[in-house]
């Protein structure tokens, strides 16, 4: 059977150095940290690496982060993997739970976390499923 949680988040993103990089390269890494409140209550730590390009409106970002807290009364942690592409303006977004990477109550945990922004508000909606009885 698969759950939705939903609530709201604020993230906060450090720059990194990116090691090997050309001088004029558009190349760019992040740290990741968020704060995660309603159905979902967690903390995250992450990386993401980005790619700006020539062309107005088009970029990419792929990131890697942990995510550690408490999803409707189950304790444990899961991955999230991103995958952002803009295409001149037109953009794309899939954040997956990494297979596998449950633990605690959480193992086995499947899903998409979907992000929406807002006036610069950020909320989400975790569509999951886990191998034992419902949530």
């Amino acid at each position: 059977m698969t759950y939705t949680a939903k609530g709201t988040f604020v993230v906060s993103l450090q720059p990194m150095p990116f090691e090997n990089a050309d001088a004029d390269a558009k190349l760019g890494r992040m740290t990741i940290d968020k704060q995660i409140f309603g159905d979902l209550a967690a903390t995250t730590k992450g990386q993401m690496l980005n790619a700006m390009t020539n062309v107005k409106g088009s970029a990419v970002y792929v990131a890697i982060e942990q995510v550690s807290g408490t999803l409707v009364g189950k304790q444990g942690s899961f991955v999230l993997q991103h995958v952002g592409v803009m295409n001149r303006g037109a953009s794309s977004l899939s954040v997956t739970v990494v297979p596998d990477s449950g633990t605690g109550e959480l193992i086995g945990i499947e899903g998409e976390f979907k992000i929406q922004m807002v006036d610069g508000a950020h909320s989400y909606e975790l569509v999951y499923r886990l191998p034992v009885g419902p949530l």
